[in-house]
């Protein structure tokens, strides 16, 4: 057997085990280098504040990851993936105790916006429920060489889509709606007038239809864990612990993949300014806490939901992003929270609870959102300080030295605006490639882009093996 690997990836994210697995699952050599002591990049699990509760460092509820098309094709149960469901996706509170919901039915969120506007948001998605399978597989694979299953549907979604979410709004007569979609689009910190964003909001709304807003049983690290066994399975080798500073210090191979920031991995392999046109977008300021008991919410729904999403109008929610993108710390930031041990008890000690928040700040902030960040919870959930038994915060510099693809606390591994929304890292129909003919990147800098669903890596993967072809031992 040749001395000589068919591939090395670096970086064991979900993306870089994704591109493994992948390449395995077609009979190559692969062996995976991660620079921290446990695989799992933006799908980790610690116990960051006190023993017994057990945190997400980063992202914790999936709704990409349950609708991932590669995440299908694998047996990941087999190796301890158990996806939960809180009762409600998500939930989205107002000042006088209400609250709009993302339901899994559609019913019950047309509900929830009011009668002026349920008719509008059931026509809105109306036209892609039943095919959300095959519209979810030709959106994440673009800009695949494959023609879409669906064009017709696909085409469809692109016109709602491409327009900013602004436009899409405008369908909306009551604020209640347009601050829940709004909430959607701020999910991959966007500013709302820009390109594409219209269709981050439906690709959110849609999964929460169709599979829900589910989390990993025991944490994110599970997800992580489960391709990592599987690699393993299909005869890949994982070493953690190693850090990859050139590509010299790493095995001969026939294709390097990397699950790291466009500009790391131009350093390492020696690219030079191959990526200087690419542009880091603004940070997060994410607090992990041990709660003593669950949130009290004042509104019912968002206590049965695995999300919460806090900014009441879209106008509070627009105005917050265009500061943080702008380089001013909002006052009242809009805020994702996540509920685990809602539906997962056994992330935190027999009555007490996990709890996650996270606001948008300017890129490489090294403030103290805490403050604005818990006033506003304290807004929708009053004596929700009492409870606090720990916390654990982590900023821009924090989060980058957790994660080195978080460069300045970009927790999208790039500014998800204007058209590098839709064409990452570079304008090219290749993002996967670049100009050394050995060399990939895999990462969330790539399409389709941010969350927990590997398809970048299953992209690149199939970047790699067509190259592969072309080039046989």
């Amino acid at each position: 057997m040749s001395s000589i690997l068919d591939a090395v990836v670096v970086g064991a994210g979900p993306n870089g085990l994704t591109a493994a697995v992948e390449l395995a699952r077609r009979g190559m050599r692969v062996e995976v280098f991660e620079a921290r002591g446990t695989v799992g990049g933006g799908a980790r699990t610690e116990e960051l504040t006190l023993p017994g509760f057990w945190h997400d460092p980063c992202s914790a509820v999936h709704p990409l990851g349950a609708a991932s098309p590669v995440f299908k094709t694998m047996p990941l149960d087999r190796y301890g993936l158990e996806w939960l469901h809180a009762p409600l996706p998500m939930a989205h509170p107002f000042d006088d105790g209400t609250a709009a919901v993302l339901s899994r039915s559609v019913a019950e969120t047309a509900a929830s916006f009011g009668s002026r506007d349920a008719g509008a948001y059931r026509r809105l998605v109306a036209p892609y429920l039943g095919r959300w399978d095959t519209l979810v597989r030709d959106f994440m694979s673009l800009p695949s060489t494959a023609l879409p299953r669906d064009p017709v549907t696909l085409a469809r979604f692109g016109l709602s889509g491409l327009p900013p979410s602004t436009w899409l709004m405008r369908r909306f007569r009551d604020d209640r709606a347009r601050a829940l979609f709004a909430g959607l689009v701020a999910h991959v910190i966007a500013p709302l007038g820009g390109i594409g964003t219209g269709a981050v909001g439906l690709v959110f709304a849609l999964a929460a239809h169709t599979g829900g807003w589910p989390l990993a049983r025991g944490g994110s690290q599970s997800i992580s864990d489960a391709l990592a066994g599987y690699l393993k399975d299909l005869g890949g080798v994982v070493h953690t612990g190693f850090e990859v500073r050139r590509l010299d210090d790493l095995p001969p191979a026939r294709a390097y993949v990397f699950d790291t920031s466009p500009t790391a991995l131009a350093r390492i392999a020696g690219l030079g300014r191959a990526y200087q046109g690419f542009r880091y977008g603004a940070g997060a300021f994410k607090i992990d806490y041990a709660l003593d008991g669950p949130v009290p919410w004042t509104a019912r729904a968002a206590r049965r939901a695995g999300t919460v999403q806090i900014g009441p109008s879209s106008a509070e929610i627009d105005r917050a992003l265009r500061q943080a993108v702008g380089g001013t710390a909002p006052t009242r930031p809009f805020l994702i929270t996540a509920q685990p041990s809602l539906v997962d008890p056994d992330r935190a000690p027999v009555g007490k609870h996990v709890f996650w928040a996270y606001g948008h700040v300017p890129h490489g902030w090294s403030g103290d959102l805490t403050e604005a960040v818990e006033r506003q919870l304290e807004r929708f959930a009053p004596g929700f300080r009492d409870l606090v038994l720990a916390r654990a915060t982590a900023g821009p510099p924090e989060l980058a030295a957790r994660n080195a693809n978080y460069v300045g606390g970009d927790i999208a591994c790039g500014a998800a605006s204007g058209l590098q929304l839709l064409l990452r890292p570079s304008l090219t129909a290749f993002p996967y490639a670049t100009r050394h003919r050995a060399v990939f990147l895999c990462s969330a800098a790539t399409p389709p882009g941010p969350g927990v669903h590997g398809m970048s890596g299953h992209n690149a993967a199939k970047a790699v093996w067509r190259r592969l072809k072309e080039r046989p031992t």
